[in-house]
């Protein structure tokens, strides 16, 4: 997200001390207070609103402006669901605008609340903007950057303010993929959608892809032309004029790759520094950031300085968002059949002569089916022991689940009695895996992995 800030003088209209250029083809309204310009589309229940407020006087930091205007200005039209999500301030002329945005809820409508106060001259203007979508997007932008502050009547100041806004105020919509819920608003300000190829994670200018696995992107093969290949499958389509591009790996058991250059991203336009990772499970994921240095500021190291000799704690903020590929579960997600498989196998030896002293193996296999009522059946088949001397076991229950909050599930009736799991879902391509653990006995803390059938 950038900041926006260009000049344009055709149309130029005027109201107190903004010069604009009307968006074409909106509904405007006018009042002494303030001037609303509104865009809808009836057939699909898409809007936009764009309120400018008459400039009052106002004292203290841009900051304390902004607050105080959320506070009266954005509650006072709409019930938001968080705290707002801010920008970096812009600064020009006199003027420093603060901005920021945050979900809202109004007359069971959902959308995005956008507020812009710029500060100057002991006076502060305020912009408002609420949308369901980002259809409007380029016209609400264009509209703020058409935007020109004067300097209030007795000020030694000719110069002329601009309004400074970030691209893009909306999260990216999540796709509908017929779960309860496709997007997780996480306690430290990460948000994470669901989209059809990757899960996308925006904080801030920030955002990342964690890439759905796929065939072609985990072959063997040394560092370099691994990273490249993959770079050109999953990173390269979206961008151009790709700039210092360069490949790096840390020597260890799980052993990181990462790829990482500047370029041109096609659907903005914008100059961006990407980074592209993979360790161990974490799977491929993409880094976007303004640049470099934003990068250095949001994960806490360079990227281009990795050798393959470097400390792999450096990678931990990156290995960390992997985790963010995490939602919610409702009642209604269980249904159908899920299941899970695992074997394991271990090799003995003789400490002393060392001689194959026999495998051990344990299979097992888990089944859920879910029901109408919230009525389930569970399964668990287990072969367990040495080779030519392992012993089977199976065990089976039924009875109705509960889901008494969106991260736990508790079933009336499991080896004969009731339990309580910690659950939740991440995506891959076309699907979802459904992760439990036990809530009271948590063990190792290892979720086991449930695919639907």
């Amino acid at each position: 997200m950038n900041a926006v800030a260009f000049f344009s003088f055709a149309q130029q209209q005027t109201f107190d001390l903004a010069t604009y250029i009307a968006p074409k083809g909106w509904k405007k309204e006018q009042t002494a207070n303030a001037v609303q310009f509104a865009k809808e589309d009836a057939a699909k229940g898409t809007y936009c609103t764009i309120t400018l407020v008459k400039s009052i006087p106002a004292g203290g930091s841009s900051k304390a402006n902004f607050d105080a205007a959320w506070e009266t200005l954005v509650k006072e039209m709409v019930t938001v669901s968080s705290t707002p999500e801010m920008q970096d301030p812009v600064s020009e002329n006199g003027w420093e605008a603060q901005s920021g945005y945050a979900p809202f809820e109004s007359n069971g409508s959902k959308g995005v609340a956008l507020l812009v106060t710029s500060s100057g001259y002991e006076k502060m203007i305020n912009l408002i903007a609420l949308t369901n979508t980002d259809v409007y997007e380029k016209e609400l932008t264009d509209f703020i950057g058409s935007i020109n502050l004067a300097k209030p009547s007795g000020s030694n100041n000719n110069s002329l303010g601009k309004i400074g806004i970030v691209a893009s105020p909306q999260k990216t919509q999540a796709i509908n993929s017929g779960f309860a819920f496709n997007t997780t608003n996480f306690d430290d300000g990460w948000t994470s959608t669901v989209q059809n190829d990757w899960v996308e994670v925006t904080k801030g200018g920030s955002k990342i892809f964690i890439h759905y696995p796929r065939n072609e992107t985990t072959f063997p093969s040394d560092p370099e032309p691994l990273t490249v290949a993959v770079w050109n499958i999953l990173v390269a389509p979206r961008y151009s004029n790709l700039k210092n591009f360069k490949t790096a790996y840390i020597s260890t058991y799980n052993r990181p790759y990462l790829g990482m250059g500047s370029a041109t991203e096609n659907s903005t336009g914008r100059q961006v520094f990407i980074v592209l990772y993979r360790q161990g499970e974490t799977g491929w994921i993409e880094f976007v950031e303004a640049s470099k240095n934003s990068f250095i500021q949001q994960y806490k190291f360079d990227p281009e300085t990795i050798r393959w000799d470097s400390e792999t704690d450096l990678l931990k903020p990156l290995e960390k968002m992997a985790s963010y590929n995490k939602f919610a579960v409702a009642a209604s997600d269980f249904k159908g059949t899920w299941t899970s498989d695992f074997t394991g196998i271990q090799q003995l030896y003789n400490i002393y002569t060392g001689n194959s002293a026999g495998m051990n193996i344990h299979q097992s296999n888990q089944t859920f089916q879910f029901g109408a009522g919230n009525t389930y059946n569970w399964s668990l088949a287990a072969v367990n022991g040495t080779v030519g001397n392992t012993k089977f076991v199976s065990v089976k229950s039924f009875g109705k689940f509960s889901v008494p909050n969106n991260w736990q599930v508790r079933f009336s009736d499991m080896e004969g009695k009731p339990k309580l799991y910690d659950v939740f879902f991440t995506c891959i391509k076309g699907a979802r895996l459904m992760k439990m653990n036990d809530a009271v006995s948590k063990g190792s803390g290892m979720y086991t992995v449930f695919g639907k059938k």
